[in-house]
């Protein structure tokens, strides 16, 4: 058994609200950290915000606050979702912490003294979404990889930190520990990256251009590069360097971080460390996206999910199951509303909640809620026994949880249900109950699917620890008590015979797809309608960043075998495609001649085959209506 464990998420940064994303990689964190205390270690589990740098400032400007109002309000927001998403943290830090300041200035102290830190006059590709530089061999189609949008070109004096003298070292590092990072698409990603030469990193931004941050120790007019304050965090939170958390923590430290943050954790930080004369982190876990309609949620696309509606509408165990069932860590996954209901229905409402209503049902019904007694001799010569079965899905569980394989491990525990499924339609207790002769036969059966029921409620604690509570209440047992620990779900004949049940109830009923229209959805959930509920606050300069233009439709057809879609060729300044969801209400015929908006700058998506080159603005209650003008206007003409 490990005697202590430490993960951490990476700190969010606070210029944009807490989203699916945010949610998924804190509940991983919190489902992993549930799992070894399952294995009796004394875990340490840290998350918080990073609220230093460009994007700060900017954000608040826009919000008409100062940088410091700006992230009290925005991390405050991530500080009191965790507990609403039964994320159960140890710490949250905030970079914005007098103890981070002091730990930060100390480490950049300490490499400066070294001579790994030098001051040189540097002109570079600057992006301001990721607040670092790129070199050319990065970008794509000269644009940032993730943003998409050009990098600005600056040339200033600023302080760099000696990274290309560590690049040996870490190539040599990783190879000798094929999981430092894991899954290995990410350890060969960063090992294709230092092939090249490993350019130094600039530390600092002038006081001239930026003073929210961390002042450098060996320098009142620079503050300090924003990745090289978040990392810090890691250490910071413990109490570094003596802290007696940080001794008893970080040699066990795993982190966990989105792709897209890569780089800065599989190179900045492990030669950070390593300058620092500070032992280098056990493992980085490396998760994909949750995309939306194909794409990455982003807040200038307008395609962000809301957690806690989501929370609000399905339930929080549904949901916190559905992120860990469908997403294989460390792959790219597509959020969809529909299959999360079908995951609910099938997995959840099915295969587990039935089968957990049958068996108390049963227990009440020929035992008077009391865990019936068993004869161990007929038990064993009618092969009567579920504990080899409970014993092959602990193994699987465990074997899977240790390697982040999380899909895995839910398939390990549905393996079981499934078998347990087939043991109550075998046995047929309501068969057996009929025969006084079969009286302990009958006994066995349902002891052995009670015994099974505790099994399954171990195994499903870090995933849905309500529910997993909610279980053991219901068989007796006390939630409190760490019926979960992986000692005792590899026992067996746990369960005290004549202890009393409690009745059944339904751990997740069934939901109606007929009756997934938001509207109703949300009505059923205590929330506001969706037409009525108004999207979050934007700035001008996000609202400027979407081209809306006068068109004229020039031709308009029916897209072959699509319901709902009309081809449409626009004049607006020039000829474009676009592919419209509005075949149920327009004929082809009664759109030609018609000016319409449409977003002219959206991203070129292919519809049934047809590439659609914007998008038409219309109203839905009940009766769609196309967005139009009152009077003729010259097509391409700009909305202001």
């Amino acid at each position: 058994m490990a005697s202590s464990f430490y993960i951490t998420t990476p700190i969010y940064y606070v210029n944009a609200r807490p989203h699916l994303g945010h949610a998924y990689t804190t509940i991983v964190a919190d489902v992993v950290c549930r799992f070894n205390t399952m294995r009796k270690a004394d875990t340490f589990f840290l998350t918080g915000t990073d609220e230093h740098g460009d994007k700060i400032v900017r954000s608040a400007k826009a919000e008409n606050l100062s940088p410091k109002a700006y992230v009290d309000m925005i991390s405050g927001q991530f500080k009191d979702l965790w507990p609403e998403l039964n994320i159960n943290y140890s710490r949250f830090i905030r970079t914005t912490d007098p103890e981070h300041v002091a730990v930060v200035e100390l480490i950049l102290q300490k490499i400066f003294d070294s001579g790994d830190i030098y001051f040189s006059e540097y002109e570079g590709l600057y992006c301001l979404g990721c607040e670092r530089f790129y070199t050319e061999r990065e970008l794509v189609d000269g644009k940032c990889p993730d943003h998409e949008t050009k990098p600005e070109r600056i040339k200033e004096s600023n302080y760099f930190f000696k990274m290309s003298r560590y690049q040996d070292w870490l190539i040599d590092h990783i190879k000798q520990h094929p999981d430092f990072i894991r899954p290995e698409r990410y350890k060969n990603e960063v090992l294709a990256f230092l092939r090249e030469p490993l350019e130094d990193l600039c530390i600092s931004r002038p006081k001239k251009r930026l003073k929210w941050g961390i002042t450098l120790p060996f320098d009142p007019e620079y503050v300090t590069y924003v990745w090289f304050d978040a990392l810090i965090n890691y250490i910071s939170a413990l109490g570094y360097p003596h802290g007696e958390l940080f001794h008893k923590f970080w040699p066990s430290v795993q982190h966990i971080v989105a792709k897209d943050i890569l780089k800065p954790h599989g190179i900045y930080w492990p030669i950070m460390l390593k300058a620092a004369g500070i032992p280098i982190y056990q493992h980085l876990n490396v998760h994909g996206y949750w995309n939306v309609d194909q794409s990455k949620m982003s807040k200038s696309l307008g395609n962000v999910v809301e957690p806690l509606q989501l929370k609000e509408i399905y339930g929080l165990d549904a949901f916190r199951f559905f992120l860990m069932r469908d997403m294989v860590f460390g792959l790219d996954s597509n959020f969809n509303e529909t299959v999360l209901v079908e995951r609910i229905n099938s997995d959840l409402a099915n295969d587990f909640g039935n089968l957990f209503s049958r068996i108390l049902a049963m227990a009440h019904k020929y035992f008077k809620g009391r865990v019936p007694q068993v004869d161990p001799d007929i038990e064993k010569e009618l092969q009567l026994g579920l504990a080899s079965d409970a014993i092959l899905a602990v193994t699987g569980f465990t074997e899977a949880m240790i390697a982040f394989e999380f899909h895995k491990a839910l398939l390990s525990v549905w393996e079981f249900v499934s078998r347990m499924n087939k043991y109550v339609d075998v046995m047929a207790p309501w068969e057996l109950a009929k025969k006084k002769t079969s009286r302990k036969q009958l006994e066995a059966v349902i002891y052995n699917l009670l015994e099974g029921l505790r099994i399954i409620s171990g195994l499903i604690y870090p995933f849905m620890p309500d529910t997993a509570k909610n279980m053991q209440k219901r068989l007796g047992l006390d939630p409190d008590a760490e019926f979960y620990a992986l000692d005792r779900l590899t026992s067996w004949n746990i369960i005290q015979p004549g202890s009393q049940l409690l009745k059944s109830v339904s751990l997740f009923p069934r939901i109606d797809p007929k009756k997934l229209d938001p509207v109703t959805t949300k009505k059923k959930a205590g929330l506001e309608p969706e037409k009525f509920i108004f999207k979050p606050e934007v700035t001008l300069d996000m609202l400027n960043r979407i081209d809306l233009r006068v068109a004229r439709v020039i031709q308009a057809e029916k897209v072959p075998r699509a319901k709902k879609l009309l081809k449409l060729t626009v004049d607006l300044g020039e000829k474009r495609t676009i592919i419209a969801g509005i075949a149920e209400r327009y004929a082809p015929e009664e759109l030609v001649g018609k000016q319409i908006i449409v977003v002219a700058n959206l991203k070129p998506v292919k519809l049934m085959g047809i590439l659609s080159n914007g998008m038409v603005l219309a109203a839905d209650d009940d009766q769609l209506a196309l967005a139009t003008l009152d009077k003729p206007i010259t097509p391409g003409t700009p909305l202001r």
